[in-house]
Order: structure tokens, then sequence, then C-alpha cells
């Protein structure tokens, strides 16, 4: 769980001054014995170009577990980093690969490479390809999970309350589907608009202001830009076709408030979604949390890719 919550912390939501982007590692198909956490038959396909001659960060990794008759479930995970930093490098969920689930780590466009809806697009685009490719990577296309940490955590609560919103399904592979079929949400922002008025007086963030995080997402500050943080902001799009969330926050988050973990809980259970909120009592962001968030973490996907109908 310690090695979970380094990646995590790695990949958060930080401020500038503390973010940093790691170096791309060259392209490599490797044998498990290889990769460090990877069980004896898994497989990986480092940055694989899901916009082939796209951008630098258009790519993905891809962990394969030991082959078996049946098409593997797939976990995506989208790192944080406030949108401006943070690598697919580092990937808390490859673990997954020994519990007989496939895992992408996707890489996306940051604020300073394209505003929003760059980032989401990217996400999809990547799902898409995924999907586009699940027969050749023996991935079943109808159980695709999606985990993100901060602001990756946004990400993938959009992914989910975006399933039918087309106007962000962009470039190739557009016949199949960027839908996801559960989301593991960790104290990801929520309502970029209520970020201010929701922070504590020991926040390391001043959230409406021009420099702020989000602001640099939207192309400037979210209270002069409501439109924008709206259109950026997943509890705009909640329906009830939303699929299960569960969602991770500590209650005392210094950069992302809870109440937007908060919010998003109360939207989905009112839309009829199949929502579970879990507070870390004393947690911060992405501090203090215990193995009863890792369990939780592997009840859930286990339950909805795993053991339920193919949605």
């Amino acid at each position: 769980m310690k090695l979970i919550l380094r990646a995590l912390l790695l990949s958060a939501f930080l401020p500038p001054a503390f973010a940093a982007q790691a170096q791309q590692p060259p392209v490599t198909n490797a044998p498990a014995a290889t990769v460090a956490g990877l069980p004896e038959g898994a497989r990986m396909f480092k940055d694989i170009e899901y916009v082939p001659g796209g951008h630098e960060r258009q790519k993905l990794d891809l962990y394969l577990p030991p082959p078996t008759n049946k098409p593997s479930p797939l976990i995506i995970w989208i790192h944080g980093g406030a949108w401006m930093a943070g690598s697919k490098n580092d990937c808390p969920a490859k673990r997954f690969v020994a519990r007989g689930y496939a895992v992408a780590s996707v890489g996306y466009r940051l604020s300073q490479h394209a505003i929003f809806p760059a980032q989401i697009e990217d996400c999809k685009t990547a799902v898409r390809w995924l999907r586009a490719h699940a027969k050749q990577y023996h991935l079943d296309p109808k159980r695709f999970g999606a985990w993100g940490a901060s602001a990756g955590g946004h990400l993938v609560a959009l992914l989910g309350t975006t399933g039918g919103v087309k106007e962000f399904d962009r470039g190739a592979n557009l016949r199949v589907s960027s839908r996801v079929q559960a989301v593991a949400d960790f104290f990801g922002p929520t309502d970029l608009l209520r970020m201010g008025e929701q922070s504590s007086p020991k926040s390391q963030i001043h959230h409406d202001s021009p420099t702020a995080p989000e602001a640099k997402l939207i192309g400037g500050a979210v209270q002069e830009n409501k439109d924008k943080a709206n259109r950026a902001s997943p509890i705009t799009y909640v329906s009830k076709g939303d699929p299960p969330m569960l969602i991770v926050h500590g209650d005392a988050d210094p950069l992302v408030p809870c109440q937007q973990s908060e919010e998003l809980y109360e939207a989905l259970k009112k839309a009829g979604v199949d929502a579970q909120l879990h507070l870390v009592k004393g947690g911060g962001h992405g501090t203090g949390f215990g193995p009863d968030v890792n369990e939780l973490l592997v009840q859930f996907f286990d339950k909805h890719l795993k053991n339920s109908a193919a949605r």
C-alpha cells in the first residue's frame, strides 16, 4: 500500500513549485521477467501511440496479464499532476496485472500544451484506441474501468459522466465507444467553480486565482470564465446512465476540498447511479490512507469488472 500511495503522491494535484515531469522511456515490449512487479507470463508494451504521429504525450503503456482463455478486463490509469505535470510512468494500477487485469497507463496533453478539453479528448481517444484494438491485445471491450488520482481523478470522473457526450469524442476510431464501465475517482476536482468557496483557511491553493491550476486548465480564472469552468466539471454531466463510481478523499485535504467528492457523490446518488464515497478521517491529499482503501479498490473493480454482467 505504501508503494501505491507513493505513486499517487508523485502524480498528485501539486502546486507548480513542486510538480515535476518524468522523462519518457524508450519503446519496450518486454517479458514479465524484466518488469518489476509483474507476474511471470505477463507482457509490457511501452509508448504506444494512440494518436499516430501525434503529440509526444499522446501515448500509453499497456501491461497484459498471463494469457487465459477469456479476454481480460482492463483498468485504465490516468495520472495526476495539476494538469501541468505527472507521467504515465508512475502507474500504481499495474499491480492489478497479478489479479488477471490488463492495465493501460495513459499520457495526455498538459495545460501548457493545450487547454481543456484537450485532456479529456485525449483520454477518450485512448479509450477508443484500446477498445478498437481489444481483440489484438485480448481485452474485453465490455469491461473497461478507469482509476485516477487528483487531476487524474477529475479526468476519470469526466470519463464516467461524459460517456454519452459526443462533443469530447475527436479523432480516430469514432465508431467505437469511449465509455467506461466503472470509475475510481481518488480526490479529484469535480466542480471547479466551487473549489474556492469550499477551501479551508489551510488550503495551499487559491483556487479562484488566475494562476491556479484549474485556471491554467481552462485558460483563465474560473470565476471569470464560468461557462468554461462548468464545461470542465464532471458534475455538470451527471446522469442516470453513468457507470458505478468509487470516490475516495481525505477529509483534511489541503489541495482539493473533500466537499468536491461529497458534492459529486450526492449528485450521482440523486441521479440513481451506483456510487460509493469513502472519506479518510484526517487524510490529506493522498496521505494517511490505510489498507482499507486498497481493499475497497480491489473489491470495487472485482465487483464491477470481473463478477458482474457486462454493461
